[in-house]
């Protein structure tokens, strides 16, 4: 059974398909059609809604919510259990939304099919930004994962930076009607901060989710550590769910039917952030969009990287256990974490256990996880005396794109000389990897132009790129080389932790700093 409000009313779905998405069951079930399917991949943003989970304090108390736009294409029902959904049908209220009412004055609106998708991710950032002004930067982050097929962009910067600056007051007794019949009685807005209805997402969440459908696919959203240990144990085929930003393509793009889901969202252990003189602790369920500011304030270069991981509506979801656990050789974690050397913390039937990130991935989509195992944590070193990171995403589009190569480099430079480096890929090899060889090549060597040409050279030796759609063999490895020439560059700036944003258009490399 699956318990969640949707539009400020109580909802209870029981017997749900675990491979159901929010967009499908809003469409379908519910008849609430404002919300669009575009591409079915997270890519275009035409089915983003706003999920809002209440945030606790340490004590547990309910202290208020956290809303965010999320892809409805790709998450799945199971995920609304203990949160508060919100459609673009609800934002009806008189006087309109501020988003909606700027939308229309600014002319925001073309064919109409993707506005529904761009005013839930401004109505998203005005739940945070309400009556403060926002600059360029911060709404086109809102709209990265939003695709305006008019190329109407103007006029809806101009609507949002209008929108943000003013309060919502809709009429506090308005009911609204959809088109599945279900009165919205008083004002969603007055849903926001009602204690009664935060206290019971509250209580929602805190009860254990489990549901079967009718033909015995199965989903299990444990709420403790021992709860997870012990349906893996039972079921060591069932697939692990967080944000389903990759998982659900299996299902919208593959067609394929999982029979058995089991959620970690709910899991407390596994969303835990920590922090000492050693580094930093992220649990495998924490969102790259709350480990951005911890990790980017660690080693600043993952700013820049974290900035164009997908788009809001992805980093909302997706998590850092799913990003490694996937072993993708284009993920975007992978290499900088091997470049730092971090440390795998596997949990399962038998307990613990630690690894070494760079010997997690066996081969193309294959791991070290035994029986029942899953990703736990994933500890960062701190930086050491004279250490510095580089990371480099090159990608055909400046957002809410995969990387052609993602190059992490992480020095010892010291006295000129040095002293040690780990030089790490995406996108070169069948997993993401070290260059050993172009490492022998730069380790104690004076970093300079000569050194980086032959650990440049040393990169045919480390790999064999393929050629795909994204880029050809030899392109990838000569941008490869390319990046590393980067970083002897920028180490030489006045801002020893810029990392100028890469753009690759037509295969040729933009600057965009």
């Amino acid at each position: 059974m699956i318990e969640f409000y949707l539009n400020g009313q109580p909802q209870t779905v029981e017997n749900a398909d675990p491979n159901l998405s929010i967009l499908e069951w809003l469409r379908t079930k519910m008849r609430l059609t404002g919300t669009k399917e575009g591409c079915a991949s997270g890519d275009c943003g035409a089915c983003t809604v706003v999920t809002g989970t209440p945030v606790t304090s340490k004590s547990g108390n309910p202290k208020g919510m956290e809303y965010q736009a999320v892809n409805s294409c790709i998450t799945l029902m199971g995920s609304l259990h203990g949160k508060h959904l919100m459609t673009v049908d609800a934002l009806q209220e008189t006087p309109g939304h501020p988003v909606q009412q700027a939308m229309m004055e600014h002319h925001g609106a073309q064919c109409g099919f993707c506005t529904p998708g761009i005013i839930m991710s401004l109505f998203a950032l005005h739940t945070r930004q309400e009556g403060t002004a926002a600059d360029d930067h911060t709404l086109l982050e809102a709209l990265s994962g939003n695709l305006c097929r008019c190329t109407g962009y103007r006029p809806i910067m101009d609507a949002g930076r209008q929108a943000m600056v003013q309060a919502w007051s809709p009429e506090p007794a308005k009911t609204l009607q959809g088109k599945s019949g279900a009165g919205v009685a008083n004002s969603l807005k007055d849903s926001f901060k009602d204690k009664g209805v935060l206290k019971a997402l509250t209580e929602m969440g805190g009860r254990p989710s489990s549901f079967t459908a009718p033909d015995g696919r199965r989903y299990d959203a444990p709420t403790s550590l021992k709860d997870l240990r012990e349906l893996r144990k039972r079921f060591p085929d069932s697939r692990l769910v967080a944000g389903s930003t990759d998982l659900a393509l299996e299902i919208t793009q593959q067609l394929k039917t999982l029979d058995h889901l089991v959620s970690i969202e709910r899991v407390p252990e596994l969303h835990t952030l920590s922090s000492d003189s050693h580094g930093l602790v992220i649990g495998a369920g924490v969102t790259y969009e709350h480990f951005r500011k911890p990790l980017s304030k660690l080693w600043p270069d993952f700013d820049a990287m974290l900035g164009r991981l997908g788009s809001v509506q992805i980093r909302n979801r997706g998590t850092l256990g799913g990003n490694i656990g996937n072993a993708s050789p284009i993920g975007d974690m992978p290499p900088p974490l091997i470049a730092l050397d971090a440390t795998l913390v596997l949990d399962g039937p038998k307990g613990e256990r630690e690894l070494p990130i760079e010997r997690f991935f066996l081969g193309y989509k294959k791991t070290d996880l035994q029986s029942g195992e899953f990703v736990r944590s994933v500890r960062v070193p701190a930086p050491a005396q004279n250490q510095r990171l580089f990371i480099y995403k090159i990608s055909k589009r400046l957002d809410d794109d995969i990387s052609a190569v993602l190059g992490a480099f992480r020095l010892t430079v010291i006295d000129g000389i040095v002293s040690d480096c780990r030089l790490a890929f995406g996108g070169m090899a069948a997993t993401p990897a070290r260059a050993k060889a172009a490492e022998a090549a730069l380790s104690g060597q004076p970093w300079n132009d000569d050194s980086v040409s032959r650990a440049i050279a040393a990169l045919a030796g480390d790999f064999t790129p393929m050629s795909d759609v994204r880029a050809s063999a030899s392109y990838r490895l000569q941008v490869a080389g390319n990046l590393l020439r980067r970083a002897l560059l920028a180490s030489a700036t006045d801002s020893p932790h810029s990392s100028p944003e890469l753009l690759v258009t037509d295969f040729r490399v933009t600057d965009h700093a």
